[in-house]
């Protein structure tokens, strides 16, 4: 994967950064993007030396930013190969009734905006080469919807419709165009659905063996390797005690 450029929102924690970490072993350059400098600042000290690595700093819901840096990228930086779309978010567990329009805001933008926005400003140079590979990460939440999901299970069911549409309008460009869609995966998540409360967001993990980042990370690793006549379209993975997105058998014993 020599010479081969790599993007990946949010990539300062979790899949992101562990995708990052994976790729860049593989021998891709790697272009970073997330909204904390020095989290970015840290992923390029970890990153092999052997490969290059671009931070870009910005909030992929703001579209004239997205669209400034990206669509300004330095010449040996603006072809793509694989367009990583990590970032996004859940923002409170409230019923329809009592949830919050900052909330909802919050989720619809980063989850779905900013994937178009960010899609939007890589695409034409994919089609224009005839070639690319799009990897959205979405989540069992858009295959399912569970109680107090509401809002959070919208945004991945339109992360999972966008994406298959994205594989028929592209197709004739020869783009691969993947979705992954993780169960239960121990990142800051849930520290950030439930704005900050450490006790409740590492309760849901407790009991049973949940996925963890680098788990994903490796399924991109392997996606990212099959031939070129081979795309994995669609990929469910959960923890082996995950059957659905409500049924997890825990030992709290």
């Amino acid at each position: 994967m020599k010479n081969k450029i790599a993007l990946i929102t949010g990539a300062t924690s979790g899949i992101g950064k562990a995708t990052a970490l994976t790729l860049a072993k593989m021998g891709f350059d790697i272009i970073g993007t997330g909204r904390r400098a020095d989290r970015l600042e840290e992923l390029g000290r970890e990153l092999s030396a052997e490969v290059r690595f671009l931070p870009l700093v910005f909030d992929v819901r703001d579209r004239e930013k997205v669209g400034k840096i990206l669509g300004n990228l330095p010449a040996d930086w603006s072809a793509i190969d694989v367009l990583i779309n990590n970032a996004g978010n859940a923002h409170g567990m409230d019923p329809i009734q009592t949830g919050s329009l900052d909330d909802w805001d919050a989720m619809m933008d980063i989850n779905v905006k900013g994937l178009l926005y960010v899609s939007k400003a890589i695409i034409p140079g994919m089609t224009e080469r005839n070639s690319g590979m799009i990897i959205n990460i979405g989540s069992i939440a858009g295959k399912e919807v569970y109680p107090n999901g509401n809002v959070y299970c919208g945004s991945k069911h339109a992360v999972d419709a966008i994406t298959k549409g994205m594989r028929i309008d592209l197709n004739p460009f020869g783009i691969k165009v993947i979705a992954i869609h993780p169960g239960m995966v121990d990142t800051e998540f849930s520290l950030v659905r439930f704005k900050g409360d450490e006790a409740r967001a590492e309760s849901v993990y407790k009991g049973f063996v949940p996925l963890y980042a680098q788990d994903i990370a490796d399924i991109v690793e392997f996606v990212v390797n099959r031939p070129s006549h081979v795309v994995l379209a669609d990929i469910v993975v959960l923890p082996t005690a995950q059957a659905s997105a409500t049924l997890v058998k825990k030992n709290l014993s």
